[in-house]
């Protein structure tokens, strides 16, 4: 019994949302220069995860019909065994130790999670639901939770009082934020406390950016927020450090909030007024950023990358001490090509306008990207390749997105150690 419900009544319920699919599976200013830790002992090697047809059960159903209320049980079974094979057959299944199992409570479990996040994503219900936001669902957003709620359960054995910090390494536009607030929303149903903060959101106001943009008006790069050098660091430090203190339920901190609509989509601090408001012990913070957990360059390769670039770098030095210590997971979204940054910001400029708000034009949003480039360019490679900063063995997921913002077949290999 789970919640009030039977076994049979549960799986009887599987496949209300699922229905048992196979799935299917610009702005180019710059040269294309770019191309978990794991809950349980899974291979290194990169695995390409076929997509599992649906399972069906012909002779148990017609084997039940001859029995009065057997047919719908058999039925609901194989639900279940097509909605564990569709998970399981994501290509991050493994990476992020999802095991298939016939177990129904933890079928029921993974359908309720799922039923969740179609919800809030605003997708139809059971096969009026498109291939892509079913594997949305159950292929990627609820294999990250299964991963995420396996490594808070960690956590909690060992520091019981410290919340999880999750940093969250992902481009503009690649979905970041989305992922973050399913993951926020699916853990505050389990009874836990999640805060979703950004790197964003510790831009300099816009007073303190003219001023920066001013005193380095031979950087480009400086003239505007994105690069590191950008942000109040101090401010960030700060507010992580009362973060991870909120450990009773009398804590409350103010999160600061950043208004990018402001100034005509320059941007500004929002007023305090806005900030949110964290009472009570903190489980788990979720943390994001588009530079999150870069590697600063070698100060020879800084100065081939020019001199704005070793501005910038000399100001990413700061940031591991700062903010990326702070980190216990690293969750690494990869892009098969930077690029993409481009039609993902003019999307979001253009949704931002459609609802009301200021924002810039097309020329202004390549304008903007371009300034954030750079950092793509000679940062990426060292995060793939390499890993975030505070990476430990075992507390780093890697996955692969492409353009549409869907899991690629192939996936990149899992860092299992220390550099």
């Amino acid at each position: 019994m789970l919640c009030g419900v039977t076994t049979t009544h549960r799986l009887a319920a599987v496949g209300r949302y699922f229905a048992p699919y196979p799935c299917s599976n610009t702005h180019r200013r710059y040269p294309a220069a770019l191309s978990c830790p794991l809950p349980r002992s899974v291979a290194t090697t990169t695995k390409t995860a076929g997509i599992a047809p649906p399972v069906t059960s012909i002779t148990a159903a017609a084997a039940a019909d001859s029995v009065p209320g057997q047919s719908a049980r058999a039925n609901a079974m194989s639900d279940a065994a097509s909605l564990a094979d569709y998970v399981c057959s994501s290509p991050i299944a493994s990476t992020c130790g999802v095991k298939h199992t016939d177990d129904p409570d933890q079928l029921s479990h993974w359908q309720k999670l799922g039923d969740l996040l179609a919800e809030r994503l605003g997708h139809p219900a059971g096969d009026k639901a498109s291939d892509q936001q079913r594997a949305r669902v159950y292929q990627y957003y609820l294999p990250i939770y299964l991963w995420l709620h396996h490594q808070l359960q960690q956590q909690q054995k060992t520091h019981p009082d410290t919340p999880l910090f999750v940093g969250m390494s992902a481009p503009q536009g690649s979905g970041k934020t989305t992922i973050c607030e399913e993951l926020q929303h699916l853990l505050a149903e389990g009874g836990y406390q999640a805060v979703f903060a950004s790197l964003d959101d510790f831009y300099l106001t816009y007073g303190d950016q003219q001023a920066l943009a001013k005193a380095n008006s031979q950087n480009k790069l400086l003239g505007v927020r994105g690069q590191a050098g950008t942000h109040d660091i101090e401010l960030a430090h700060n507010t992580l450090q009362q973060l991870k203190s909120a450990s009773s339920e009398s804590s409350e901190i103010a999160l600061v909030r950043y208004d990018k609509s402001s100034h005509s989509g320059r941007g500004d601090r929002a007023p305090e007024s806005a900030w949110q408001q964290v009472k009570g012990k903190v489980d788990v913070v979720l943390f994001e950023g588009w530079m999150l957990g870069f590697r600063p360059l070698l100060d020879q390769a800084a100065q081939k990358a020019g001199e704005d670039m070793v501005a910038i770098n000399n100001h990413l030095k700061k940031y591991p001490a700062a903010i990326d210590n702070f980190i216990d997971v690293w969750l690494v979204v990869k892009v098969t090509d930077p690029q993409f940054v481009y039609d993902w910001r003019l999307e979001a400029e253009h949704k931002s306008k459609a609802a009301g708000k200021p924002g810039m034009t097309d020329d202004q949003v390549a304008d903007f990207v371009d300034r954030y480039m750079p950092g793509y360019i000679h940062y990426l490679p060292g995060l793939y390749s390499h890993g975030p900063t505070t990476k430990q063995p075992g507390k780093v997921l890697t996955i692969q997105i492409d353009k549409s913002r869907q899991l690629t077949q192939e996936q990149p290999e899992q860092y299992t150690h220390e550099d």
